[in-house]
């Protein structure tokens, strides 16, 4: 049950209006009969039954879900609003649904991407994971920072995981030159190599500028010539154009406002506090930019089509973008439940991806050979190949903590215990 509201007084969870009738804000995207891959419809049911549950907790101004079983959509459904319903909005304010088709920012599950994008390009010998980032940019060296290497950068394990709030100015967010000097600057938290510290948005503006010093273009260009146009993909990119900027849905501040520790905590890894990076994502200046690491905008369909890619081993829909071996490598495990240093968790990484495991994690139960990544703790996206399963789910609730947080587990929990396993991965993570 949903934590009662005071009357006649703000409410301190930051919730949302949650209609009665659900059904009245629910949309259906075309959906494959799960019969012909293996379930059943009351499986899909109750799937979507997980998402309804997290939506009623009333954190979530929108909620979109995709799952592609064997390559069909079997379930691709929205909840809720795009605008208009956020906490602090009025009863009347004019609201907009939410759709299968509505864009959102992804945050930090654009990571899973430019790792692609980087695997990609080390397997077209443009540059490689090994080498160290000051072989390409050789002023990164100073603060001694000359030995982090571009696999340590993809593996949080470079040493610069808490980026100076100037990184977010969002007047300069494309001044590559100012952009580039910020991470010259930057000082290590420790050896390289020593520790896992997520890097929440250090380590995607860095690896971006690789990509511009060996191609001669934007990391946002790469990606479209060598991924996203191939396959035809219309979001899943970093930013939106100017003119698709109202057509994404709006990120809301939601849940208990934090308070020190947890606070001081989260502003450290993001370089600002959490609300106002919240906020910073419905800029169109954000939205129109470029940061490899957080303002990726993608619908859950294609997040969840993006990783029916790697699933399939860089092919999809005839169209052969990378060799398996180059995915292989790039899953291949980094760190074992390490405790991430920024997080205060134990997450496994490859070179670019959270792992999943053998008895659970944020994939669901027993995913030995399942990986994705997260954003900003209520978003998302993964592959299990076992189950032959691709998935995305997109939030519009920046909570980071709030009394039904165990909801959102549960919906991956459910996926993993609805769909069962075609083939044993083995016991390899």
């Amino acid at each position: 049950m949903q934590t009662p509201r005071l009357p006649l007084v703000p409410d301190p969870m930051r919730r949302i209006r949650v209609p009665r009738d659900l059904d009245s804000v629910t949309t259906v995207g075309p959906e494959a009969d799960p019969v012909d891959v293996g379930l059943t419809t009351a499986d899909v049911e109750r799937i979507w039954e997980s998402a309804r549950s997290l939506y009623r907790s009333g954190v979530h101004p929108a909620l979109t879900l995709c799952v592609r079983r064997e390559g069909a959509v079997v379930l691709d459904r929205a909840i809720g609003h795009a605008r208009g319903n956020g906490p602090k909005d009025r009863p009347d304010q004019e609201k907009v649904l939410a759709t299968p088709d509505t864009p959102v920012c992804i945050f930090s599950a654009t990571k899973g991407i430019t790792a692609t994008l980087i695997h990609l390009l080390d397997e077209r010998n443009v540059l490689h994971v090994g080498d160290r980032v000051a072989d390409y940019l050789p002023e990164f060296a100073r603060n001694g920072k000359d030995g982090i290497t571009i696999s340590q950068v993809l593996s949080h394990r470079a040493g610069i995981p808490n980026p100076p709030k100037t990184a977010f100015d969002l007047d300069r967010i494309d001044d590559w030159e100012f952009q580039r000097e910020l991470m010259y600057e930057a000082k290590p938290i420790h050896r390289p190599g020593k520790r896992q510290a997520y890097h929440a948005v250090s380590g995607g503006n860095l690896l971006a500028e690789v990509v511009r010093e060996v191609t001669g273009r934007s990391i946002r260009e790469v990606l479209a010539e060598e991924i996203l146009d191939p396959l035809g993909f219309r979001w899943t990119s970093y930013g939106v154009a100017a003119d698709d900027v109202d057509k994404v849905a709006l990120s809301y501040p939601t849940g208990p406002p934090l308070v020190p520790p947890m606070s001081t905590f989260l502003t450290r890894a993001l370089g600002v506090h959490p609300d106002e990076a919240t906020r910073i994502s419905n800029d169109p200046r954000f939205l129109r930019g470029v940061m490899p690491a957080a303002n990726g905008v993608s619908t859950a369909n294609e997040l969840s089509r993006f990783y029916e890619l790697l699933r399939n081993g860089g092919e999809l829909d005839g169209v052969r973008v990378m060799d398996p071996r180059t995915l292989r490598r790039a899953t291949a495990e980094q760190s074992h439940l390490e405790v991430d240093y920024t997080l205060g968790l134990p997450i496994g990484f490859s070179m670019g991806f959270m792992l999943g495991g053998r008895r659970a994690s944020l994939f669901g139960p027993d995913t030995v050979g399942a990986f994705g990544h997260l954003g900003w703790v209520n978003i998302l996206s993964w592959t299990d190949p076992a189950r032959a399963l691709s998935a995305a789910m997109i939030t519009t609730g920046k909570a980071a903590l709030y009394p039904e947080m165990g909801r959102f587990l549960q919906v991956p929990m459910r996926i993993g215990r609805e769909v069962p396993k075609v083939r044993d991965i083995g016991a390899g993570r």
